[in-house]
């Protein structure tokens, strides 16, 4: 690839509603515009940013073209569709585990073994649910599925499956996707249906995120999507699929990456998050929503929740809470301040060099957050 095209200075600045108390930080062209426009601008790529509280939108920006080559002529915006990578986690795996424990289904405390046959006999069975959603588990930190298991997805969930583990359940927070996949496919049986249409049915249609899907997505959008890598098997850089290797392997639908969204459906979901809407149906608002966000992992460090993580940068006991994409996005949400904030960039089309876009996450979360 050629080297990245920088971005343009921001071409829109939208202040919505009252400012809640955020000051000048809502004011159109101040200095959290300033800010993320210029962070963007040193880490050599677009994107597009949102901050609100319980009652919506307050305050959102864009800057910077779509990406390089063919899509520099169109500029980064609000429905922009990116992919998600991790967030797939907190958009699609962590409200569906909800519903299910919300109902009785899912115990946090139990091992696996003790109610999924798919994990007896196997090393996981003594892993439990609590312990996949804060990372726990002591499951291999690669994934590593096409050099192990081949690329058929039942050979990679077996794989999965019959895994030995890499230390005792409960021992150390160590991010794995492993974790995020294996508790897919155990949502996903429990539930009696493929994770896209649970997360479809209990997320994304009452919220009215109707930009929200799993790839690969159709040539209807192609004009509005943010473009990822270039991937050898594919033959040109990715653009609507999946850019995380582990979720294609698997078809695009995965509990750890697949899903991809805009800005204005990712509003609707933090805004859900601080206050869970009455009458849409929602099967994973409260006490979920409560009993997840607060530390799950005791004095092991980094500490979590359960899929959230605590902001980097910020004391456990503050109650900032975060997840991170490895294609360049973000999101925050901090129920104690009655806030939350999103950047969503394509970062990884440009290159993988993370520090200036992780330094402009933690000036971004510290001025809308604390």
């Amino acid at each position: 690839m050629t080297g990245p095209v920088l971005p343009a200075e921001p071409t829109e600045i939208v202040g919505l509603g009252e400012p809640g108390g955020l000051g000048e930080l809502a004011d159109p062209g101040g200095p959290l515009a300033r800010l993320v426009a210029e962070g963007l601008h040193t880490a050599g790529t677009g994107g597009v940013w949102s901050m609100g509280d319980a009652g919506g939108v307050r305050a959102r920006g864009r800057t910077g073209p779509l990406g390089q080559g063919p899509w520099a002529a169109r500029e980064m915006d609000h429905d922009t569709v990116f992919d998600l990578a991790s967030i797939t986690k907190i958009i699609a795996l962590w409200p569906c585990a909800g519903a299910l424990r919300q109902a009785g289904r899912l115990p946090l405390d139990r091992p696996l073994a003790d109610y999924w046959p798919p994990a007896a006999r196997h090393p996981v069975g003594s892993v439990t649910a609590r312990q996949l959603l804060t990372h726990t588990a002591g499951m291999p930190l690669r994934t590593r599925f096409a050099e192990l298991y081949g690329d058929d997805p039942a050979a990679i969930r077996a794989g999965v499956l019959a895994a030995p583990l890499h230390r005792p359940p409960g021992a150390a927070v160590e991010y794995t996707d492993r974790a995020a996949v294996l508790l897919g496919h155990l949502v996903e049986d429990l539930a009696g249906a493929p994770l896209d249409r649970l997360a479809a049915r209990q997320i994304w249609q009452p919220l009215g995120m109707t930009d929200t899907h799993y790839g690969p997505l159709g040539p209807d959008t192609a004009h509005r999507t943010a473009p990822t890598e270039y991937e050898r098997t594919a033959g040109g850089i990715l653009c609507g699929t999946v850019h995380d290797p582990s979720a294609r392997l698997l078809g695009g639908v995965s509990g750890n990456a697949g899903a991809f969204s805009t800005a204005r459906d990712l509003e609707r979901f933090l805004t859900a998050v601080l206050a869970p809407p009455t009458g849409t149906g929602l099967p994973w608002g409260e006490p979920w929503i409560t009993e997840s966000l607060r530390v799950h992992t005791g004095g092991l460090a980094p500490a979590r929740g359960l899929s959230w993580l605590c902001a980097a940068g910020t004391d456990p006991a503050a109650g900032t809470f975060a997840h991170y994409g490895f294609t360049g996005t973000a999101v925050w949400v901090s129920r104690r301040r009655g806030r939350w904030a999103l950047l969503l960039t394509n970062k990884v089309h440009y290159d993988r060099g993370f520090r200036p876009l992780t330094d402009l996450r933690n000036a971004f979360r510290r001025a809308v957050l604390g």
